[in-house]
């Protein structure tokens, strides 16, 4: 593999042209500052301003959120919301409504977070509401695009600002050509009796980390990722990344597991409360504050009707008795940045892959497909 052949423009920017064969395998890490609570910010916009065309090169990129209340959109779905602000900020604004701030969320209820010291408290955001609009607008902490120069890539925050004081962010790009399938295996995980229940993928007495961490291990990989994917035969089951913070999963998830309008009509929002009311093509999208919000869509795009209507109920597609759009895998980053030759699983402070389930499993176990893969 040739390297990369790097020239100095006139401005000073490090650029990066393809050589004989197929560049390096390209990280890049970037500090970002929202401006609002709910901040969208171009990822790849940053990227040119601070490394010029760095990109270009590659077919592929990677890009990977450190935080449990800011993440990525799938591309399918980026691109039938046409890249745009006009159309990614009403989907967005749908799942905050459902969760709307305030809802008396018990993870927001300081006081009984006993894992907080009394400093903590004072500064701890109350952002229950933020967790769960991630979790239900199917936020994903890392995404693969197929690299088109000039089309964006959002980096969706809903938690950007505490108070006054806006939040550090981070976020990783790797950029690559070609990917290899390294190695599939499978995964039992345990789970209880309950019906309604979520396990934390990261506890040790689970061992799916060291599981994986052993995998990369001994397969040498340097830059890479790790997909972890229910099993096609488990059903009424998912997966997402979040903070497996208590009162958050065993409560305030677990309620919306069994109705996710109720914090929505508990604030006293415009949440309908019977969605066996509403006519068939709006079924797909009642739980939401959708009335409001898909005319104002439609005047914002001058369209009367089905259109906007038909996409929604295609991408959001979410009967009201499954949650919302609730993923069936999840992906980590492989990176030797921390130690060159030596990849790792890079995670957020706060970040563990977390198996949701809805209804009880006979054999009161989950099967889990990993792959990991290769970047080249």
């Amino acid at each position: 593999m040739s390297a990369a052949v790097g020239a100095v423009s006139q401005t000073g920017e490090v650029r990066l042209r393809r050589g004989r064969g197929r560049t390096a395998p390209l990280q890049l890490d970037l500090t970002l500052r929202p401006r609002t609570r709910y901040d969208a910010i171009d990822v790849t916009e940053r990227v040119r301003q601070a490394h010029g065309d760095a990109l270009t090169p590659y077919r592929r990129a990677l890009y990977c959120s450190y935080h449990t209340t800011a993440g990525y959109l799938e591309q399918s779905l980026s691109r039938r919301l046409q890249h745009r602000r006009e159309q990614l900020d009403p989907f967005i604004a749908a799942f905050r409504a459902l969760f709307p701030p305030d809802a008396d969320y018990r993870h927001d209820r300081l006081d009984l977070r006993t894992e907080l010291s009394e400093e903590q408290r004072r500064v701890e955001p109350r952002n229950a509401d933020s967790h769960l609009a991630f979790i239900g607008s199917g936020l994903l902490n890392c995404v693969t695009y197929i690299n088109r120069p000039g089309e964006p890539v959002y980096f969706m925050d809903l938690d950007g600002v505490n108070g006054d004081t806006a939040r550090t962010r981070h976020t990783t790009v790797l950029a690559y050509d070609d990917e290899e399938t390294v190695t599939e295996t499978r995964f039992a995980v345990p789970v209880s009796r309950h019906p309604i229940d979520s396990i934390n993928l990261a506890d040790p007495r689970v061992g799916l980390v060291p599981f994986i961490e052993d995998l990369v291990a001994r397969h040498g990989v340097a830059k890479g990722r790790v997909d972890i994917t229910l099993d096609p035969e488990e059903h009424n089951a998912g997966l997402t990344v979040n903070e497996h913070e208590t009162l958050l999963m065993r409560h305030d998830l677990a309620e919306v597991l069994r109705d996710p309008l109720k914090f929505a009509m508990r604030a006293g929002k415009r949440a309908l409360a019977d969605p066996r009311a509403i006519p068939a093509k709006s079924l797909g999208y009642a739980m939401y504050d959708v009335v409001h919000i898909v005319n104002q869509l439609m005047d914002a795009l001058r369209i009367s009707e089905s259109a906007v209507e038909r996409l929604l109920a295609r991408v959001m597609a979410v009967p009201a008795a499954r949650f919302l759009r609730l993923k069936r895998s999840a992906t980590f980053l492989v990176s030797d940045h921390a130690e060159p030759g030596r990849g790792a699983l890079v995670q957020g402070r706060y970040q563990s892959p977390i198996l949701l389930q809805w209804s009880a499993s006979a054999e009161r176990r989950r099967v889990l497909r990993l792959g990991l893969r290769s970047f080249a």
